[in-house]
């Protein structure tokens, strides 16, 4: 059975305490860096943003439709520019210059119908520039409010990762001050069951926090002082004092 001076054994408590702390501070860092809120803003935000892709090919789209009703517009505005030249000059046959006019009355119904079409695209893009431009805004403002959650989670991060240094650096001291040999027992114990010591107080360990049997009491009370006993249920190294076992 593995051996260490009582009070070496009790202290190791002070050990085990800083460790609990690491873990806390593990568990800490781990449920803030897993944010919820924050995991939904960032899927809300590429809904947003997709939805904004979207719009925006829907604008370069009807963009490139006024173009092309503009220059509908263009060509046959041309053709009544020549025609009306043409009848203004009074040259050809009156044949010719009755048919001029039919050609100009259909340009201009053409011209008419086309300048409908231009302006309901017109009208169109307007609204979708309207709908982009207050898309824009809601994203911006989605994108600065996760901006916002994400600056608390870092500050929030790293002041538990500050606090973990100054643990550490607490708990390499300490266990700077242990023996060798006492110190492996504990730390095998600690990373294979979780916890390195705890308390046996009246008969109940605070590694498991279940009653030792009466035949576990037993045997512990049969070994030295200086014995390291371990816990049954956790199999965390069990610390002892006449005060808790009374």
């Amino acid at each position: 059975m593995a051996k260490a001076p009582a009070s070496e054994q009790l202290r190791l408590l002070d050990l085990q305490a800083l460790d609990g702390k690491l873990t806390q501070l593990s568990r800490r860092a781990a449920a803030t860096a897993k944010n919820a809120e924050i995991d939904a803003l960032v899927e809300k935000l590429a809904a947003a943003d997709s939805s904004l892709v979207a719009l925006n090919t829907e604008i370069a789209d009807t963009e490139r439709e006024l173009k092309r009703a503009e220059a509908d517009v263009e060509t046959v505005e041309s053709r009544i520019d020549r025609d009306q030249k043409r009848l203004d000059s009074g040259s050809g046959t009156p044949k010719d210059l009755t048919a001029l006019q039919h050609e100009l009355v259909s340009l201009n119904k053409r011209r008419s119908d086309l300048e409908d079409v231009e302006l309901e695209v017109m009208e169109r893009l307007e609204g979708l520039r309207t709908r982009q431009n207050e898309h824009q805004q809601a994203n911006d403002q989605l994108r600065e409010e996760l901006s916002g959650l994400e600056r608390t989670r870092d500050d929030e991060l790293g002041g538990i990762e500050n606090e973990r240094g100054t643990v550490s650096a607490d708990r390499k001291e300490l266990a700077a001050s242990f023996e060798p040999a006492l110190l492996a027992v504990y730390e095998k114990t600690l990373a294979h069951r979780g916890i390195g010591a705890a308390r046996l107080f009246h008969g109940k360990s605070e590694g498991s926090g279940m009653q030792l049997s009466a035949g576990d009491l037993a045997d512990i009370r049969k070994a030295a002082p200086d014995d390291i006993v371990f816990c049954p249920d956790s199999g965390c190294i069990l610390i002892r004092s006449e005060e808790w076992a009374s």
